[in-house]
């Protein structure tokens, strides 16, 4: 599916998600990692090419069949829609996975090394209306998964680069089942975001994994050419690099969306 063509923010500047929340403007913000789309000022949906879409979520995790998603995909009208008309999925499980796609996409269309590049007005996303969220909460959650992917393990390069196993000391922690599944990919080839797409997880919980399987010495840290944070030295080579500041830098969590915990926690219940 094509992207929609770019259109500048005005005066020269491209447009900034808050700024176009504040108009309440409708449409397609493209950034250099993907494509966040608004309507009425709320974000409805992000993609990313660094994270699985929400077909890949679906259908690899084991929820959807292909062909049920090609079914969907092949009708007109909102997919997500006829896969809740037809009995496929519950409002609550397609609410569930919609939001994770759209936060997962929103970290890499938004975050660090990414930004806005021009706005589409009035483009739509095939999906069509699952829940909308506010602009605020999605920089602000983007912001938090940024400091805390650098407080697990502060060596940004890990989360690009092929991942390739190592021999830990004997005083490195064990691996979680989940770790588990991801170093049984890691090959030497395979990148984090290959790695997530054959998983069928979102990218950010796979990064989070990798970043912890690298601080525990699982997995080598590749050098750097441009360091994250100007006068840190980079991890020495052949060897895993020292452990990350637990200081006054450290990622301070923001309280949690009550109302949004509530409503998963409900839709999780209604599914069991």
């Amino acid at each position: 599916m094509s992207l929609p063509h770019r259109t500048g923010g005005g005066a020269g500047h491209a447009p900034s998600l808050t700024g176009l929340a504040d108009e309440r403007a409708s449409g397609a913000l493209l950034c250099d990692a993907g494509t966040v789309y608004l309507r009425d000022g709320q974000v409805v949906h992000a993609e990313s090419p660094v994270a699985p879409g929400i077909e890949v979520l679906l259908t690899t995790g084991g929820r959807l069949t292909a062909d049920s998603w090609r079914e969907a995909v092949g009708r007109t009208g909102a997919v997500g829609r006829f896969l809740v008309d037809s009995g496929r999925l519950s409002d609550a499980e397609l609410e569930i996975c919609h939001l994770g796609a759209l936060f997962d996409a929103a970290y890499f269309a938004l975050g660090h090394g990414s930004g806005p590049r021009g706005f589409q007005r009035g483009a739509a996303h095939w999906l069509g209306p699952v829940r909308p969220v506010g602009a605020v909460a999605v920089e602000r959650e983007t912001r938090r998964r940024g400091k805390l992917l650098d407080a697990l393990w502060p060596y940004p390069q890990v989360d690009t680069e092929p991942v390739v196993p190592r021999r830990p000391d004997g005083r490195a922690p064990a691996v979680t089942p989940r770790q588990r599944a991801v170093l049984a990919l890691a090959d030497g080839v395979r990148t984090p975001a290959r790695i997530a797409r054959e998983l069928g997880r979102p990218a950010f919980h796979t990064l989070i994994d990798i970043r912890r399987l690298a601080a525990a010495g699982h997995v080598a840290t590749p050098r750097s050419t441009r360091p994250e944070h100007p006068g840190r030295p980079g991890p020495p080579a052949g060897s895993a690099p020292p452990a990350p500041d637990r200081g006054p830098g450290a990622v301070v969590f923001t309280d949690p969306d009550i109302d949004l915990l509530r409503r998963l926690r409900d839709a999780l219940e209604a599914t069991l």
